[in-house]
C-alpha cells in the first residue's frame, strides 16, 4: 500500500506566489494576508465530484487541530471518533485491528475537517472462533447454534468463514448466485453449511435461527484448523448526518457486509487510498443521499467491487477492481455517479449494469476505463431509464447492450471503434496498467 498522506504543508518551487508575498513591505503584507485569508474564510471551494459540496483542497485545511492516537489519548477507534472536533486528525498505526469505524452524524467544517487517518491499518472484521461455543455432534463435525446475536436472510445471503486465511463462502455470494446450503451427509472437508430451524424461525419475522456446521479433516482438531467468522458488519460505515470528513490509508477486510459502507446524507466527505478485501457484500456502496469522491480504490475480492444506490452523488478516480463475485460496477436509482481512471479485472457474474425503475433514471460517467472481461463473455449492461456518458472507454473480450442511452467518446467496445466511423484508441491501457494495477495482477494485463 502507498505511504500514508502527510500532513505538512507542501514543498514550493522557486515560482511559488509565497516568495512574492515576503517580498512585499511589512505593513502592506500584513493586509494582503488579512484579505486573503478573509476571503478563504468567507468562499468555499466546490468539488466537481459532490454536486454544490463546499470542500476545502488540502492545502486550504487548517492544521491546528489536535493529534488523537488510538492506543494513546483513545482506547478504541471508536472512542477516538466520538472525541474528534472539527480540524481534529484520529491516527491509527500500521497493523491489524479487529474493529471497525463507524461515524455517526460527525461533522468537520469547511477548511477543519475531522480526519481519520489508517496510516496503513486493516480493519479485520471477522474474528477467530470461540472454541467454546462449537461442540463435536459426531467426528470431525462441529455444531454452533447461536453464532451471532441476531442472524437473517440478509447476514445469511452474505455469510463465509474465513478457514486458513481464504474467504470460504461455498458458492453464495450477496446480489448473484447462491448454491443450496449442502445437506449434513453431503458435506466434505473443509466445507461448512447451515441448518434452519423451522420450529423457531417464524415467517412473521425476518429473524432466523438455525445452526452452523463445520467440517474439519478426520483428526484434525478444532483449535488446529485456523478459522474465522465475520462479526462486524463493516470495515467503515457511515450513516446520519456525515460532513466534512477524510477518511484515508484504511484497509478493511472480511466483514459480512460492505467493505465501505455509506448510509444517510453525507456532504464533503473524502475518501483517499482506501482498499476493500474480501467482504461479504460491497468493496463500497453508497445509499440514500450520500455525496463523497474517492481518490484511490483496490477492491479486490468482494461481492461487488462498487454498488452505488438511491440518490446518491459519488465520483470515482484511480480504482482497480478485481476478483469479484456477482458485479464489478454496478450503480442503480437516481444516482448520479462518475468513476475516471480505472482497471477492472473481471470474474463476475455481471462486469458492469446501470439501470432505474420506471419512475427513476440514472447516470453513470466513465473517462479513461478499462474493463479487461477474464471468465466467460457476459456484457456490460445500460438498462432502461439509464444514461451513460463514456469518454476513452476500453471494453475487452465483452460486448455493450444498451436499452437506455448512451453516447461514445473515442471508445472501444471489444475492438469496435464508438462512435462509428471515428477512429479511437480508447483508454490509456499503458498508463492505467503501470499506475493502478497492483504487482500480484500484473501478469495477467500482459497476456493478450
Amino acid at each position: 500500500m502507498p505511504q500514508s498522506s502527510s500532513s505538512s504543508s507542501p514543498e514550493f518551487s522557486s515560482s511559488d506566489p509565497l516568495r512574492f508575498v515576503s517580498s512585499i513591505p511589512s505593513p502592506i503584507r500584513t493586509v494582503f494576508l488579512l484579505l486573503a485569508a478573509f476571503l478563504y474564510s468567507v468562499e468555499g471551494v466546490t468539488d466537481s465530484g459532490n454536486t454544490g459540496a463546499q470542500v476545502a483542497k488540502p492545502n486550504e485545511i487548517e492544521r491546528s487541530g489536535r493529534n488523537i492516537h488510538v492506543g494513546v489519548d483513545a482506547k478504541t477507534i471508536q472512542e477516538a471518533i466520538k472525541m474528534a472536533q472539527p480540524g481534529d486528525t484520529i491516527h491509527l498505526e500500521p497493523i491489524v485491528y479487529r474493529d471497525y469505524a463507524g461515524f455517526y452524524g460527525k461533522k468537520g467544517e469547511l477548511g477543519k475537517p475531522v480526519i481519520l487517518d489508517g496510516h496503513g491499518a486493516t480493519l479485520e472484521g471477522s474474528d477467530p472462533i470461540d472454541l467454546e461455543k462449537w461442540r463435536e455432534v459426531e467426528p470431525s463435525l462441529f455444531a454452533n447454534d447461536a453464532l451471532l446475536p441476531k442472524l437473517d436472510e440478509a447476514i445469511l445471503s452474505r455469510w463465509f468463514f474465513v478457514w486458513n486465511g481464504e474467504m470460504n463462502h461455498m458458492g453464495r455470494t450477496s446480489k448473484g448466485k447462491k448454491a443450496p446450503f449442502k445437506k449434513l451427509q453431503d458435506l466434505q472437508p473443509g466445507e461448512w453449511t447451515f441448518v434452519v430451524d423451522t420450529e423457531r424461525s417464524q415467517a412473521s419475522s425476518k429473524q432466523l435461527f438455525g445452526t452452523f456446521y463445520l467440517k474439519l479433516p478426520p483428526g484434525e482438531k478444532l483449535a488446529a484448523a485456523n478459522i474465522a467468522a465475520p462479526m462486524r458488519s463493516a470495515g467503515v460505515q457511515l450513516s446520519g448526518d456525515n460532513a466534512h470528513l477524510i477518511i484515508r490509508n484504511i484497509t478493511a477486510t472480511h466483514p459480512y457486509n460492505d467493505g465501505f459502507n455509506i448510509h444517510g446524507d453525507c456532504r464533503a466527505v473524502v475518501f483517499e487510498n482506501i482498499r476493500a478485501i474480501e467482504c461479504g457484500d460491497d468493496g463500497i456502496s453508497a445509499h440514500e443521499s450520500a455525496e463523497y469522491r474517492v481518490e484511490g480504490l483496490v477492491s479486490i475480492g468482494n461481492s461487488t467491487g462498487i454498488t452505488d444506490t438511491v440518490a446518491a452523488q459519488t465520483s470515482y478516480k484511480n480504482v482497480f477492481i478485481a476478483d469479484c463475485h456477482a458485479y464489478d460496477l454496478f450503480f442503480l436509482n437516481n444516482g448520479r455517479y462518475k468513476l475516471e481512471n480505472a482497471v477492472v479485472w473481471s470474474v463476475s457474474e455481471h462486469p458492469l449494469s446501470i439501470g432505474a425503475a420506471a419512475n427513476e433514471h440514472v447516470e453513470l460517467d466513465l473517462e479513461n476505463v478499462l474493463i479487461r472481461r477474464a471468465d466467460k463473455t457476459e456484457p456490460a449492461l445500460v438498462q432502461k431509464n439509464a444514461t451513460l456518458r463514456a469518454t476513452r472507454l476500453t471494453l475487452e473480450n465483452m460486448e455493450m447492450t444498451v436499452r437506455g442511452v448512451a453516447s461514445f467518446d473515442n471508445c472501444l467496445v471489444n475492438g469496435k471503434m464508438l462512435p462509428e466511423g471515428v477512429a479511437a484508441t480508447g483508454a490509456d491501457k499503458i498508463s492505467l496498467i503501470r499506475k493502478l494495477v497492483p504487482s500480484a495482477y500484473q501478469a495477467r494485463f500482459q497476456q493478450p
